[in-house]
C-alpha cells in the first residue's frame, strides 16, 4: 500500500467514506493550517479561528460518507469554513444587538426609575415647603391650590380682599420656588455625582 500522503484529495475522500482514519488524518494535515490561517485572516481572532477549523474537521469525519462533492476537496472546505464563519459573524452580530437594546432599556428604565423618584420626592419636598410657610399664607395658598378656590371666594371665605389674596399667594409661590431651586440644585448635583 502506498503511502497517504501520495493519495489524491478524491481517493482520500473516498477513504473517508469507509472511514479510514488514515485518510482523515491526511486530509487534516494537508489542510488544516491553510484552513486555519484562511479562518484567522477573516475572523482576526485565534481562538475563533482555531475553533472553526477544529470544527470543520469534526464534521469531515462525522458526516464524511455523506459527502458528495460538486468541487474539489479543497473547494469544499473553504466553502465550509466561510460558511462557520459567516455564523459566527451573525451570531456576533445578534448578541451585540441584543446587548446594546438590553443597555438601552436598562438606561431607559434607570431614567424612568430616577424620574419617578425625583417626581414623587418633589412633591413631597413641595409639600413640606407648604408646610413651612407662615400659617395665613399657608391656608391661603392651600385654598387656591388643593380646593382650587378663585382669589375672590378665598376673600369672600377668609373676609379679606382679592388684592391681598393675590400677594399672598405671589409670596407664597416666590417661597416655595426659592427653596426647590435650592433643593433641585443639590438633587442634580447629587444624581451627576451618582454616575
Amino acid at each position: 500500500m502506498r503511502p497517504y500522503k501520495l493519495y489524491t484529495d478524491s481517493e482520500l475522500l473516498d477513504l473517508l467514506k469507509s472511514d479510514d482514519r488514515h485518510a482523515f488524518a491526511e486530509i487534516h494535515y494537508r489542510y488544516w493550517e491553510v484552513m486555519y490561517r484562511h479562518a484567522l485572516k477573516m475572523l482576526g481572532e485565534e481562538d475563533d479561528a482555531k475553533d472553526v477549523v477544529q470544527d470543520l474537521f469534526a464534521n469531515l469525519w462525522v458526516k464524511g460518507k455523506d459527502i458528495v462533492l460538486s468541487t474539489s476537496l479543497s473547494g469544499y472546505l473553504y466553502i465550509s469554513v466561510r460558511n462557520k464563519i459567516i455564523n459566527i459573524i451573525h451570531q456576533k452580530a445578534v448578541r451585540k444587538d441584543y446587548l446594546s437594546s438590553l443597555a438601552l432599556y436598562a438606561e431607559e428604565t434607570r431614567n424612568t426609575i430616577l424620574d419617578q423618584i425625583t417626581e414623587k420626592e418633589m412633591l413631597r419636598v413641595v409639600e413640606k415647603q407648604i408646610q413651612n410657610l407662615p400659617q395665613k399664607m399657608r391656608h391661603i395658598f392651600e385654598l387656591s391650590r388643593h380646593q382650587n378656590l378663585s382669589h375672590k371666594e378665598i376673600a369672600n371665605q377668609l373676609e379679606i380682599s382679592d388684592k391681598t389674596v393675590k400677594k399672598q399667594i405671589g409670596y407664597a409661590i416666590k417661597i416655595i420656588r426659592l427653596r426647590l431651586d435650592v433643593l433641585t440644585r443639590m438633587v442634580v448635583f447629587l444624581i451627576a455625582s451618582a454616575f
